[in-house]
């Protein structure tokens, strides 16, 4: 891996003791042969020797804050938006091989963090957790400080690091690029040092350009731009160039737009369109060939401006024609709302002609003002369908105001919700915070695993939503509100309420309506699904083949993750694969492998015996049980039984036990 990535020589594959003589021997002031140690590492080094740091101390570090950190976070939201679908995505990949995917600002403090808990726990112990910043001018030679200070791609493993603690880490990481070419953060797998992840790099580097790429959309809105590349069948992918401009000047690029007409970032802010094209500019929406200045045959289209910069993305032309069909893709939940179709690079979840109908229904109620309750399991697809429901409403241009209630520790949520008054509490901002319901006036509050709720705070949300207005926190007077409100779970918010953990006039007011969004393992056909998925994501451009074993293994898994789980593994499978490969079930991981798979490609588990008529009933109270995401209410409904029953025959002792 860090022979690869961080250009090291047959020195890459030298033991850990080796490397740390080495090193020792230079800051001892010793000269070390070229290409003993990669220019990266050395450099490094050299620069932590500059700066007087001891490699046999422990460095200087100081985490902030729980307040200063969520500040960060809050700073930095777009950014963490924008990466979310691929932390989830290698979150799978780190727990695999017993490490963790980082996620850093543009100075190198730690934002997020997913994957192996026990690595995790480890890698605290060296202070590699939210909250701490891995600069080089703290943490010495690390693969997200090195990665900021030479603005490239870094692997440095184990001995490589400068701080002797550190020795324990094999880490690759990769700046995370804006449209403009400025570092906004970076991207890095961590793994112990015992561990060679060989596709470590090729993983954070796809994982990056698809970051990238959201970041270019959301950010394009008021300029023109040109979506291109050599092969067509790559425009609108992660891959596509991308360049816009403002008038005739260029202001933003991605790195395969900057590679393909042979450029660096200095052109961007510089160059006119005829600096780069030898072709005649074209109207926005006409799609044709492109002749760069230096020759070079290009295929493209050109779009217009978008209206709103809060809109995300625009839809290239070549999908338009196909946006009235059923099964065409949403956006993921991790980008911004396109609002005006689908879009290839993200499949996740797809829009069947029972969710479309759905959302039609819901985008009525909201229209009226009337809460929606969206309910299904983890991966469905909950907050792409919030997303979509606010971009196809007569809010579309107004704020999407969303809010995980799971994701904040209860003493964080009220003031997140409600906002707060300068001083009113330890580590609150001189300026205070107006909180995100008064974020959402005018638009629409999305309010994320509301049945993780805490049951003190149900109450003073029953009252803001009733009262129209909310008192910050130390503020004397209560401000007046107005959205419309989108709620999401994936517990049973009418078991939640008779076992009384959810207040149940809290219930009525946010479920007038409910959406019920369906588990994938009831999707009729996931082998037409995988093939589509795959499809989409590139699968047959990079001539990458699903073998026929390993299809019916993916029809045929439960995928208790759903879209998110399946979208991943697929996602996963092609970035490490080689063009021309024809895969099959051994490159699974072993989870997959193992289960739980349900044996061909319906949905449900086999039948009992014939003739066995009380397993025959459990065993459809268990499907339904488990259709229904554990909600013995909603089972029985299905079923036609009272929960009560539901609940005394799946509990009942087989006959015969002991």
């Amino acid at each position: 891996m860090a022979a690869r990535s961080s250009g090291l020589s047959g020195a890459a594959a030298r033991g850990g003791g080796e490397i740390l003589g080495l090193r020792r021997r230079f800051l001892a002031g010793e000269g070390l042969a070229d290409g003993v140690v990669a220019a990266p590492i050395r450099r490094s080094w050299e620069r932590c020797a500059a700066l007087g740091l001891d490699m046999a101390r422990l460095p200087a570090i100081e985490p902030l804050s729980g307040g200063a950190l969520r500040e960060s976070r809050e700073r930095n939201e777009r950014l963490r938006r924008a990466a979310r679908a691929e932390l989830l995505a290698l979150h799978h990949d780190a727990r695999a091989s017993g490490g963790i995917v980082i996620l850093t600002d543009a100075e190198g403090l730690v934002l997020d963090t997913a994957g192996s808990p026990d690595f995790a726990e480890k890698a605290a112990r060296v202070a590699l957790r939210p909250g701490v910043a891995w600069r080089e001018a703290a943490t010495g030679t690390n693969a997200i400080g090195t990665a900021i200070a030479e603005r490239r791609e870094i692997s440095v493993v184990g001995a490589e690091h400068f701080f002797e603690m550190h020795r324990v880490l094999t880490c690759t990481a990769m700046p995370i690029l804006d449209a403009r070419g400025e570092t906004v953060g970076v991207l890095d797998l961590s793994n112990p040092a015992a561990v060679r992840e060989t596709h470590a790099a090729g993983l954070v580097r796809r994982a990056v350009e698809a970051i990238e790429h959201r970041l270019f959309d959301a950010s394009a809105a008021d300029w023109e731009v040109v979506r291109f590349h050599v092969d067509p069948e790559q425009i609108g992918s992660v891959r596509e160039g991308l360049l816009a401009f403002a008038g005739d000047r260029l202001v933003g690029a991605n790195r395969s737009g900057l590679a393909l007409i042979e450029r660096d970032w200095e052109a961007v802010g510089h160059l006119g369109w005829s600096d780069v094209f030898a072709t005649t500019r074209r109207r926005s929406g006409d799609d044709g060939q492109l002749r760069t200045t230096a020759g070079r045959m290009l295929v493209g289209r050109a779009e217009a401006p978008r209206r709103s910069p809060m809109r995300g993305e625009a839809v290239p032309s070549i999908l338009r024609s196909a946006e009235a069909e059923p099964t065409k893709v949403a956006p993921a939940a991790s980008e911004p709302p396109a609002g005006s179709g689908p879009r290839a690079a993200a499949p996740d979840p797809i829009w069947d002609d029972t969710r479309r109908s759905a959302l039609k229904r819901a985008v009525r109620l909201v229209d009226a003002d009337v809460p929606v309750l969206i309910q299904g399991e983890t991966g469905v697809g909950k907050e792409v369908f919030a997303r979509a429901l606010h971009d196809a409403s007569r809010l579309a241009s107004k704020p999407f105001v969303a809010i995980n209630c799971a994701a904040l520790p209860e003493g964080l949520i009220e003031a997140e919700l409600f906002g707060y008054e300068e001083g009113a509490f330890t580590g609150a901002r001189k300026a205070g915070s107006k909180g995100l319901m008064r974020a959402a006036d005018g638009g629409v509050l999305f309010l994320d695993e509301i049945g993780d709720m805490p049951a003190g705070l149900q109450a003073r949300l029953l009252r803001a939503l009733q009262e129209r207005e909310v008192t910050p926190l130390g503020a004397a007077r209560p401000v007046p509100v107005a959205f419309s409100l989108i709620c999401a779970t994936h517990r049973g918010l009418a078991d939640l309420v008779e076992a009384r953990a959810f207040r149940q006039d809290l219930y009525f007011r946010i479920a007038p309506y409910t959406v019920e969004l369906e588990p994938l393992r009831r999707h009729p056909d996931r082998g037409a699904l995988v093939d589509e998925i795959w499809a989409r994501i590139g699968g047959p451009a990079a001539k990458v083949t699903l073998g026929a074993e390993l299809r019916r293994h993916l029809a045929a898994y439960d995928w208790p993750g759903n879209w998110r789980q399946l979208v991943g593994t697929l996602r996963t499978l092609l970035v490490l694969a080689e063009p021309g490969e024809t895969l099959d079930t051994s490159v699974l991981p072993p989870d997959l492998r193992r289960g739980p798979a349900l044996g061909d490609a319906s949905f449900g588990p086999a039948p009992a015996a014939a003739g066995d008529l009380d397993a025959i009933t459990v065993a459809a109270m268990r499907a339904a049980l488990a259709d229904c995401g554990g909600n013995v209410s909603r089972a029985a409904t299905r079923l036609g039984v009272h929960r009560s029953t539901l609940y005394r025959r799946l509990t009942m002792r087989p006959v015969g036990s002991a």
